[in-house]
């Protein structure tokens, strides 16, 4: 059979056209009603996004889960879709209005809705795309949308229900204010930056003449944030502080707004800071919050004193002077903002204290401010400045929901994999606060409560509900007469629609609608078919960052909606890194495209990659060369079918392993019984890293390398003479006189090709769920089997032993043509010359190997003759096979004195590299105070050289 494989392996020519054929026959997902499901659903990606390195990895370790299940006759699910992504939505359909010189507010909602709508239609599938891609092999029959009818309803019934359990209350409390995007955001949602800030001292004056014991008539408070002092409402010391004990509950008068405030006793004042006396901004402080709490302040009475674009407003006791009202909190747009006006009121009055520092001169010098690196919290999306800020909200009770999970991973019902992160997991849920739902937006899921003229609520899938609830509250309410006037009539005689509702104005946070996300795609709360079938799912995979975001709210929502965990494993990756280790960002200019990635080297070589890169526990550093020799792995397994094809092998006609005769034949099949089995068993400890290493070396080594080079004389026209894989190579002129009575297909010939085929076959079924391009083209061109395409065939089953006695005998033989081909290189001999060996001592299997192919030895570790002797005096080297030492005479072959001079020479320099190296690193100075990747490659080097220094040893050795 002749090869009609392209002599190139262009990745390119065969992606978009298989992965058209896949999702066209609905081969993702093929009709198996009666197998065992598997099934894993996608993190969705927000519908505004772009594949990054991070989708890459997360979608790869999911893809390769689901077409190994797949394999192995499952009814495999991978459930598909985007998120509506609030936030991030709304800012990009806004951002296309600014460009076209327009604004939100210049619709209604429901119009600016439509407009959102029509972008997505046009612009929201581009990350869909791109997971077709990588490869992904997802249902796209089901492709869901957080935003569908469907799932709202779920979204809407799980609020209700929530609220129906007590688990969902509204209440006003601070949250994270983003004032660009005007909505609040979660505490996941804040990135905390080091910034350059000052530190201020005011003085507060005591009221009612009362003074310190030290005397002074004021307490000295320190703050980052001078202009929260408009809403102050207490000044805090420590209950041991015997400074302030005497003025414990009196009072101070702040400056500029007069307002008369208690000084109250609170552990959160440190002695050992400042002063150790705290201004107390309950509506703008999540510390001051629970102070305020703890001294009586109820909530509704804390002050605030900016609006939602962090400007200036007057506080509900009307004490903020109007010089500051409609002020920014900062300086903005070169106009001093409420904290440069505060500070200058209170140096004018003589209320700062100011800060003395001394100059290199030695003179002291006035500040008004201590310069302080502050931690600052900002808006991941908005990117200001957040803003605690008192506001009515909607909370989900966290702590009660998270019991259920919390208990079942004790227990073990949910496994999460690296264990190390179970820590991590119980740390947070056990400490975990009110999850605020409700976000200030137009775009998302409204919240299905409706408001009457009182304020109270009334929570509803439907304004109709809501109603009936309304008169249930009122039932002797005429709908005919003034609101609120009571009439003897009954409920039944009453029409709601003549008293208006009005609906809540904000929208669910996106991750309490994605948290819904293993049952609601699958069709619940209706129980369908596929919830029957494919609820619990099997598996999570999710990046570590988003185990708070979306894989522990799952947990809360999976246990309390449907009395179930969402699955019983959840796998936690790390990050991509970039290749110096740095966290991947914009600003550092570092990003990494994967889409560049596949244009260059291939779907199948990055996902390769990413597979034998993830290392539980441990973060990936991107490598581009990396990436470029799995490609150079797919150009040789290409290369290695085109070189089967030329011999006549072709495809398998069985699943079980053919019978064998010849020791290699054997080898090979009992090589392939231990890859199958190493990958299962790494697949099954979700070992990424192990399982691709298992199967890239079984086809590099052991089938491309060795079996295909063993078996080259069985396939030659010279009949082969018995032993591993026959005679000696058909070039070579020692070959033996051609056997008459056996032609080319002869036994040995026909058993080999078999054989290989259907080691051939076994290698493209275990290598498919990490390159699924490649290998469902190479299958394809074995053999007509359009029935059995690929990506749906069967996992294999050899149903075969390992064979010992063959695998030791070729093991043996590899390990010496490896030892000769090192010692070579080690010391600069030609690959192909042919040495003489010598084996004083052999063992059985050394006899029986070299006395039944030393043709074969001769062909591969170019040794020719072997004699079991004593070797003859003189230079030699050292090499061995398993328990057998041989010798090999160099004289003749080489200068010996030159090539130890060599090899001292770079001896000393490694050993010098590796002592300065060892040096350096031992220096703790260095390891602190240099870059880290100097550091890195520091250790890097002296690896290296500690390396060299063993291997040229282990050369001089062998020429003693």
């Amino acid at each position: 059979m002749s090869t009609d494989l392209p002599t190139t392996f262009d990745p390119a020519d065969i992606e978009a056209r298989w992965y058209s054929h896949w999702e066209e026959n609905g081969l993702f997902r093929p009709d198996r009603p009666e197998a065992e499901p598997y099934t894993i659903v996608n993190p969705p990606p927000n519908v505004t996004g772009s594949l990054h390195i991070g989708h890459a990895l997360d979608n790869t370790l999911q893809d390769i889960m689901i077409r190994y299940e797949r394999l192995r006759g499952k009814d495999a699910l991978w459930v598909v879709g985007t998120d509506h992504a609030g936030i991030a939505t709304q800012m990009v359909v806004e951002r296309r209005l600014e460009a076209a010189q327009d604004k939100r507010t210049n619709y209604s909602r429901e119009e600016f809705i439509a407009k959102v709508w029509e972008w997505k239609e046009e612009s929201g599938g581009t990350i869909t795309r791109q997971l077709r891609r990588l490869g992904c092999s997802m249902d796209w029959s089901r492709e869901q949308f957080t935003m569908d009818e469907h799932f709202s309803k779920a979204v809407l019934k799980t609020f209700v229900d929530l609220h129906r359990d007590g688990l969902i209350y509204r209440d006003k409390r601070l949250v994270n204010w983003d004032p660009k995007l005007k909505t609040a955001i979660s505490d996941l949602e804040v990135e905390t930056q080091d910034v350059k800030g000052q530190f201020w001292h005011f003085r507060y004056p005591l009221a009612d003449g009362v003074t310190l014991d030290s005397g002074a008539d004021h307490i000295v408070v320190a703050t980052t944030r001078p202009e929260t002092m408009l809403a102050d409402m207490a000044v805090a010391v420590h209950p041991n502080d015997e400074r302030y004990a005497s003025v414990v509950g009196r009072h101070v008068v702040l400056p500029i707004t007069g307002r008369r405030v208690p000084i109250v006793a609170d552990e959160h004042a440190d002695p050992e800071l400042g002063s150790g006396a705290v201004k107390i901004t309950p509506g703008h402080d999540f510390n001051d919050f629970e102070v305020g709490k703890r001294a009586g302040i109820a909530a509704g009475d804390m002050l605030n004193m900016l609006d939602a674009e962090a400007d200036v407003c007057q506080t509900a006791d009307g004490l903020v002077p109007e010089e500051f009202l409609g002020l920014h909190r900062f300086r903005r747009d070169g106009v001093d903002g409420a904290r440069e006006r505060v500070v200058a009121r209170m140096k004018a009055e003589g209320y700062l204290i100011p800060h003395i520092v001394k100059t290199k001169d030695g003179e002291e010098q006035s500040l008004d401010s201590e310069p302080r690196t502050i931690a600052t919290p900002f808006g991941d999306r908005g990117g200001v400045v957040i803003e605690p800020w008192l506001t009515d909200q909607w909370y989900v009770d966290a702590a009660e929901l998270a019991k259920a999970p919390i208990a079942a991973v004790k227990s073990g019902e949910v496994e999460i994999v690296p264990k190390g992160w179970e820590k991590t997991f119980f740390n947070w849920m056990e400490n975990i606060q009110p999850w605020c739902v409700s976000r200030q937006l137009w775009w998302g899921h409204r919240i299905p409560a409706w408001y009457d003229d009182s304020g109270n609520a009334y929570v509803a899938e439907t304004e109709e509900e809501a109603r009936e609830q309304f008169l249930a509250r009122h039932p002797g309410l005429d709908p005919g007469s003034a609101a609120g006037e009571e009439t003897s009539g009954t409920p039944d005689q009453v029409r709601g629609d003549a008293f208006e509702l009005t609906r809540d104005e904000d929208v669910l946070d996106t991750w309490f609608s994605s948290a819904l996300w293993p049952f609601a795609t699958l069709g619940w709360p209706e129980q369908t078919d596929l919830v029957e079938k494919h609820y619990p799912n099997d598996l999570l995979i999710s990046g570590f960052d988003i185990l708070f975001f979306w894989d522990a709210r799952m947990m809360m929502m999976g246990r309390h909606l449907t009395g179930q965990n969402p699955w019983p494993r959840l796998y936690l990756h790390g990050l991509v890194r970039a290749a110096d280790g740095q966290k991947m960002s914009k600003s550092k200019g570092n990003v990494v495209d994967p889409l560049g990635l596949i244009e260059r080297y291939g779907a199948d070589a990055l996902r390769f990659f990413m597979a034998a890169m993830e290392s539980q526990g441990r973060d990936i550093k991107m490598d581009d060369k990396r990436v470029e020799g799995y490609r150079n792995f797919a150009t040789k397994l290409w290369n290695a079918t085109r070189f089967c094809q030329a011999n006549g092998i072709g495809a398998s006609t069985q699943i079980a392993a053919p019978e064998a005769t010849l020791a290699v034949n054997k080898w090979i099949v009992g090589e392939v019984v231990e890859t199958k089995a190493a990958l299962d068993r790494a697949l099954a400890e979700l070992r990424f890293d192990a399982a691709a290493n298992t199967i890239y070396h079984f086809v590099w080594d052991r089938f491309c390398d060795w079996y295909l080079e063993l078996i080259k004389p069985v396939l030659s026209p010279l009949p082969p003479a018995g032993g591993i894989g026959g005679g000696p190579d058909g070039d070579d002129q020692t070959s033996p006189t051609p056997d008459p009575s056996r032609e080319r297909e002869g036994d040995f010939a026909i058993e080999t090709k078999t054989v290989a085929g259907w080691a051939l076959d076994q290698i493209l079924v275990m290598l498919h769920p990490f390159m699924p391009f490649v290998t469902e083209e190479l299958w394809s061109k074995q053999g007509e089997r359009p029935e059995h395409p690929l990506i749906t065939a069967r996992w294999p089953e050899p149903e075969a032993e390992i064979d010992a006695e063959a695998k030791a005998e070729i093991d043996w033989l590899i390990a010496l043509t490896g030892a000769v081909r090192a010692a070579k290189n080690e010391l600069g001999i030609p690959p192909g010359a042919k040495l003489a060996a010598y084996c004083p001592a052999p063992g059985a299997l050394a006899k029986t190997v070299v006395e039944g192919n030393a043709g074969a030895i001769e062909r591969l570790a170019r040794l020719t003759p072997i004699h079991f002797a004593d070797a003859p005096e003189g230079p030699a080297m050292q090499i061995a096979a398993g328990e057998d030492a041989f010798v090999i005479p160099l004289e003749g072959v080489i200068d010996i004195a030159a090539e130890q001079a060599r090899l001292e020479k770079a001896l000393a320099a490694s050993r010098k590299e590796a002592k300065s190296l060892e040096g350096r690193l031992g220096n703790a100075s260095f390891v602190e105070r240099a870059k880290p990747e100097a550091v890195e490659k520091a250790r890097a080097d002296l690896a290296h050289h500690s390396a060299e220094v063993e291997r040229l040893e282990a050369a001089l050795a062998r020429l003693g």
